[in-house]
């Protein structure tokens, strides 16, 4: 879940002028990487070698 402090930081960031496909890219990707570090926080991730094993079952 994204908090106005972490939008508004972003959005300091961006240039003067954007386009509204812009900013929902930028939220979905400051989403997407604020989700990946809660999930990291609360272990919630798998190892290298279980990701191999994950990878080797969709390329058969």
């Amino acid at each position: 879940m994204l908090t106005k402090k972490i939008v508004q930081s972003h959005l300091s960031k961006l240039p003067d002028e954007f386009s509204i496909d812009d900013l929902v890219e930028r939220l979905i990707l400051i989403e997407k990487i604020e989700t990946g570090i809660l999930q990291s926080d609360n272990n919630e991730v798998i190892s290298d070698a279980q990701l191999d094993k994950e990878l080797e079952k969709w390329f058969k």
